[in-house]
């Protein structure tokens, strides 16, 4: 896969993904016409990808376009991202912000089956994992008796209402810890709340946001009211994802590991706005599924 320029670079995530197409990127020069006929003489790539808002020779674009007849496939950076990778481009520098304009709510047909899904779900669940979850209120009282079995946070929802968030605590009330970010070897989880964030048994209480209509089962991750604000100022958009309630689990927390920086926050926003973009019945059982296996390997945050 040939890249022309540098406007997006691809994460250790991505490279891992694409390394069976031999990712190689090219400058932008004079030369660039002959620079792309003699890289793709040495080796078979079957992508070129336009990664650059530069102005292109009209001939070299010509010649590029052409390429197709061949069968190599010639994609905008953001067309790449989108089909093959499943999440929308977004530019650092808050210009050319096309995308923005497919950011929509859910159809009053498209959230009665959210609705639908979420119910089916979690009536089941909340049957199914009630002695899970009673034994795991008995795990952390036992080994952090100072402090109560469940936490509850301040998240925004739909249309940027805040509501109160339940989860089971996973975490030493007796630490004092001042960063946002859960850290890896955190000292404040206990050993159960280990196993719990491993395998989302922390998250089971969140059937009660989901049947009180402020969660979906799928959708955008409900972050904490403070970081919104931190977000907003870095990504004056990143309002948009909360166009929609947010869900348990998503698109982005089943293709993304768990963020600890605002790189990784960015790189999440883009996973969810191509979720709200393309929802489908279809992306729905695929993000269950992909979240089913996430929880049997034990890849949990």
């Amino acid at each position: 896969m040939l890249v022309i320029g540098e406007k997006y670079k691809f994460n250790k995530l991505e490279k891992e993904k694409l390394k069976k197409y031999k990712l190689e990127y090219i400058k932008i020069d004079k030369n660039l016409k002959k620079n792309i006929e003699e890289k793709l003489k040495k080796n078979g790539y079957k992508f070129i990808i336009l990664n650059t808002d530069k102005k292109i020779p009209k001939e070299t674009l010509s010649y590029l376009t052409s390429l197709e007849l061949k069968g190599i496939k010639f994609l905008t950076i953001e067309h790449f991202l989108e089909k093959y990778l499943g999440k929308i481009y977004i530019p650092k520098d808050g210009n050319k912000l096309d995308f923005l304009d497919e950011i929509k709510p859910f159809s009053k047909k498209e959230y009665f089956i959210k609705r639908v899904i979420d119910f089916a779900i979690a009536i089941p669940l909340a049957v199914i994992t009630a002695p899970i979850m009673a034994y795991s209120a008995y795990k952390i009282k036992k080994e952090s008796p100072d402090g109560p079995i469940l936490f509850k946070q301040t998240r925004i929802g739909k249309n940027k209402k805040p509501f109160t968030c339940y989860k089971f605590r996973s975490m030493r009330t007796d630490i004092e810890f001042f960063d946002h970010y859960t850290q890896e070897n955190d000292p404040r989880i206990f050993p159960w709340g280990a196993f719990m964030r491993k395998t989302r048994i922390d998250e089971l209480p969140q059937l009660i946001n989901v049947f009180k209509g402020d969660l979906h089962i799928i959708g955008p991750r409900a972050e904490w009211d403070e970081l919104v604000k931190k977000y907003e100022k870095e990504w004056p958009f990143y309002h948009l994802r909360h166009i929609n309630a947010p869900g348990i689990t998503g698109w982005a927390q089943v293709n993304y590991p768990y963020g600890k920086n605002l790189e990784d926050t960015y790189q999440k926003l883009m996973y969810d706005l191509y979720y709200i973009k393309n929802w489908s019945l279809w992306l729905e059982i695929k993000t269950i599924f992909k979240t089913i296996w996430i929880i049997i390997k034990r890849k949990g945050h």
